[in-house]
């Protein structure tokens, strides 16, 4: 009986420890999601890397983003999409074509205006380890989809405790694919021009312009 009680008392006071990391690492990323929502505009350079250790894959891709609300410009892999708030553009200069589409890409997806507030539903949260990187101390918190259906197995967001921003972002799928974002430099509030989300079709003399709808 003793046993069975000593049992009893380390689950329960194994599940008040996980409930209070669980809090401890929402509150976290609530104030980085404020934090991020308090910004005129946000501009990241970013290194992107994808590996598969059984597929024998290693790929790094540099790149960078601009965010001001729903708004922004991803210059990625050769290749710009912007969102003006209203259509989605994608600028692929290589075979002077542009795709342009109404609305926004499917809500489940990490889109770049959301990268920074993803983490605010469908997930459940787990305090995770802390890491001195460069003089920077970063807290990671474990994020898992809420989804049996979602095709992450998890994510792994590092953030900056000094600034609150995220300092990079590791994803593992349930194949075993892992992609991870390093930021480079994050910059804020910096003075862009008043068309900077602004699609000029004048600029792109000779592409081609397929119209989804």
């Amino acid at each position: 009986m003793k046993t069975l009680v000593k049992v009893v008392v380390l689950f329960l006071f194994t599940l008040n420890i996980q409930a209070q990391n669980a809090t401890k690492a929402k509150q976290l990323l609530d104030d980085v999601a404020a934090k991020a929502k308090g910004y005129t505009n946000i501009v990241i350079d970013f290194k992107y890397s994808l590996s598969n250790a059984k597929e024998n894959i290693n790929q790094d891709s540099n790149g960078n983003v601009s965010i001001s609300g729903n708004k922004y410009v991803l210059n990625f892999m050769g290749i710009t999409k912007m969102f003006d708030g209203k259509k989605t553009y994608t600028i692929v200069p290589e075979d002077e074509e542009i795709t342009i589409s109404s609305g926004k890409d499917d809500d489940n997806s990490i889109t770049p205006d959301k990268m920074l507030t993803f983490f605010q539903t469908g997930y459940s949260y787990a305090w995770d380890i802390s890491q001195n990187i460069k003089g920077r101390k970063i807290q990671y918190v474990k994020l898992k989809p809420s989804s049996s259906k979602d095709n992450v197995k998890e994510i792994l967001l590092g953030i900056d405790t000094s600034t609150n921003h995220i300092y990079n972002m590791i994803q593992t799928d349930k194949k075993g694919t892992k992609t991870t974002l390093t930021v480079n430099s994050f910059k804020t509030n910096q003075p862009l021009s008043k068309n900077h989300f602004t699609f000029t079709e004048s600029k792109y003399s000779g592409y081609y312009i397929n119209r989804l709808d």
